[in-house]
């Protein structure tokens, strides 16, 4: 990969080389032999598997100058509370108390909480181990191969530029509501446009444009500003809780407590897993750290740990202001407060809110920019991005992309729509890091006996299996309950079989997941369940992405990424061949 010839972003006097400089892409003739050998490159990027070494230096020197490490724990720790809290609390508890879960909805943001929380411990130790920007991308890449890691990278974008669509679009309605108007009198209706998608928001590409300028000049200064309005932003929660509890009706929380039944809770669950969305951005940060492996366990597992119980708590209390079918979908804080004659706790709840989608948005787009910069860098996307800036040291050219894509998604697209999208994405995402921690523990090439190899194998089919056989069975039956004992029982022993009967082959070098195989086998199972619970729309629209991908990585990111491998490996022989007496 070269350098833009304009020397600070690369935006200017970009060419071809820029962005596809590989050998498979330097004529039609080259291209259409690339097409060729479709089958072989496939097999070849199918089976390959990178090296922590590879991750945290070859890949990182892709991008020619460093980031710059100057977060701690005490950054990280604000960063995951401030990427987290915000958009799901404030947003979507109206939506899912009202129409599925009641006030059972307290029920559903812990269920979906300790999924999140399984998938941190699994995210935490993959992050001081390779300690990149790729995130969970590289983290597949290294345990399942570079096909599965691209079809985790193409849905890891997806998940944020949904994400940040979605809270920007939620920033409007929280603004309005600050400035007496209703929610979508901001959007500019449009009655020729498909319904879901005709209330344009200037707005949220306003205020997406706004937090790309603060992250493309300084990620420590980005910190500091999060730190600061994110403390304001915890106080605030606390205001809301104790203001609201002063206002609380037990019979509203206890009355019918659970209208929609259990199916209600989880289905509740499977879309309010977007309230903990954020967190993996964290563990983007990694290289930007200065000590990983204090700080990345303490930022991580301690801001997830407030989050949950602080969502848990507001929860409550909104349930407890209101009857469930009273709350509003929209802004419900703001408009519970208002319904209660506390009017001008509603302003301070609603520029709370706001401020909240703003830090949101920031970690967001922080963690999006180094997930596309590390994709850059395998020339599964173009190497453009994968640039790092000298004087910043952060991904100018990736963080203007992605804000791009937030922009326009969010200009169009309603929150509804998003927000189930995200989920299915998300879920996918943890269950494949969960499952390639188990394989990073019990495989490791060369050490590990072909029989051990088979029988891990045949155990993660079996929690797999097992786990999306629980999921069917939940969507398939009503009222039975047969068929759970089957299914959780072929689980429970598929993982006590991989406990038993299987050598762990690897030891964390310096931070461990505990509970290893149980843990990480709950969190598959419990993402995967969670699946089970969002809408088949939801489905339908997410295999649809999924094909668009698969076209992009059969013309474009397969050879690519082929030609890139098969240029690093003949370097690292001509390296060899120099260091042999």
């Amino acid at each position: 990969m070269e350098e833009s010839k304009c020397g600070c972003c690369g935006w200017c006097c970009c060419s071809k080389e820029d962005f596809f400089p590989e050998e498979s892409f330097k004529s039609w003739k080259s291209y259409g032999n690339a097409l060729k050998e479709t089958k072989s490159r496939l097999t070849d990027r199918f089976l390959a598997r990178s090296q922590d070494e590879e991750e945290v230096n070859q890949m990182r020197a892709r991008s020619k100058n460093e980031m710059k490490k100057s977060l701690t724990w005490w950054d990280l720790l604000w960063f995951g509370i401030g990427s987290v809290m915000g958009a799901g609390i404030f947003v979507l508890t109206g939506q899912e108390a009202n129409g599925h879960a009641g006030p059972a909805v307290v029920l559903s943001f812990a269920v979906s909480g300790f999924a999140a929380l399984l998938s941190v411990f699994c995210y935490t130790e993959f992050a001081v181990d390779i300690p990149v920007a790729g995130g969970s991308f590289a983290y597949i890449r290294v345990e399942l191969g570079d096909f599965v890691a691209f079809v985790a990278a193409g849905n890891i974008l997806f998940e944020y530029v949904v994400s940040g669509a979605g809270v920007a679009r939620s920033f409007t309605s929280y603004f309005a509501t600050l400035i007496n108007f209703h929610p979508d009198d901001l959007r500019i209706t449009v009655e020729a446009l498909p319904q879901n998608y005709n209330q344009l928001d200037p707005i949220a590409v306003a205020v997406s444009v706004i937090i790309c300028v603060f992250v493309c000049y300084s990620t420590k200064m980005s910190s500091r500003f999060n730190t600061i309005v994110t403390i304001f932003h915890v106080v605030l929660v606390v205001f809301i809780i104790v203001a609201g509890l002063t206002k609380a009706n037990i019979t509203n929380l206890t009355n019918n407590f659970a209208p929609f039944g259990v199916r209600g809770v989880f289905t509740a669950s499977a879309v309010l897993f977007f309230a903990y969305i954020g967190f993996d951005g964290v563990a983007t940060l990694a290289e930007e750290t200065k000590n990983p492996v204090r700080d990345i366990p303490i930022g991580l597992l301690g801001s997830m740990s407030i989050t949950i119980v602080m969502y848990c708590l507001l929860a409550m209390t909104l349930c407890l202001m209101q009857p469930y079918t009273s709350i509003d979908e929209n802004a419900p804080y703001s408009v519970a407060f208002q319904a209660v004659g506390m009017n001008w706790a509603k302003y301070l709840v609603s520029f709370g809110a706001a401020k909240a989608m703003f830090t949101v948005l920031l970690g967001n787009l922080i963690g999006q920019s180094r997930y596309f910069t590390h994709i850059g860098r395998t020339h599964m996307a173009p190497p453009w991005l994968a640039i790092i800036n000298e004087k910043t040291g952060t991904p100018i050219n990736a963080t203007i992309v992605m804000t791009l894509a937030n922009c326009i998604i969010g200009f169009f697209t309603d929150l509804g729509v998003l927000s189930s999208l995200l989920s299915i994405s998300t879920l996918f995402i943890f269950s494949l890091v969960a499952l390639a921690l188990l394989v990073r523990r019990y495989y490791v090439p060369g050490e590990t006996s072909d029989n051990d190899r088979n029988k891990l194998i045949g155990f993660l089919v079996l929690i797999v299996g097992s786990s999306a056989a629980t999921a069917a069975y939940w969507g398939i039956s009503k009222n039975g309950w047969i068929g759970y004992i089957v299914t959780v029982s072929i689980w429970f022993l598929s993982t006590l079989g991989l406990k038993l009967m299987v050598k762990e082959s690897r030891k964390p070098k310096l931070w461990g997941t505990p509970l290893v195989p149980w843990l990480p086998s709950a969190s598959i199972a419990m993402n995967v369940f969670l699946l089970g619970s969002v809408e088949g729309a939801s489905f339908i629209r997410f295999a649809v992405w999924s094909a668009i991908l698969l076209i992009y990585y059969f013309l474009v990111g397969l050879h690519a990424s082929y030609d890139s491998a098969k240029e690093a490996g003949q370097e690292k022989n001509v390296a060899d061949q120099r260091e042999m007496p």
